[in-house]
């Protein structure tokens, strides 16, 4: 589905970092809560992919 390549579950993010869930939902739950100072509406134990992209790797979109 579309919707599931634009988002990143907590067991994505755990297997993407090498690391375990847990800390991937605490990963999830602090850039949840940054979208949600910015004003965007965020779905629990999932990130937007370009969001979480941006944040961790400073991956910006280049258009041209």
């Amino acid at each position: 589905m579309r919707s599931e390549m634009n988002f990143v579950t907590a067991e994505q993010l755990a297997e993407m970092m090498g690391g375990s869930k847990g800390h991937a939902y605490k990963i999830i739950h602090v850039l949840n809560e940054e979208l949600q100072t910015k004003g965007f509406l965020t779905v629990s134990g999932r990130v937007p992919r370009k969001y979480l992209e941006k944040r961790c790797y400073g991956v910006e979109e280049v258009t041209a």
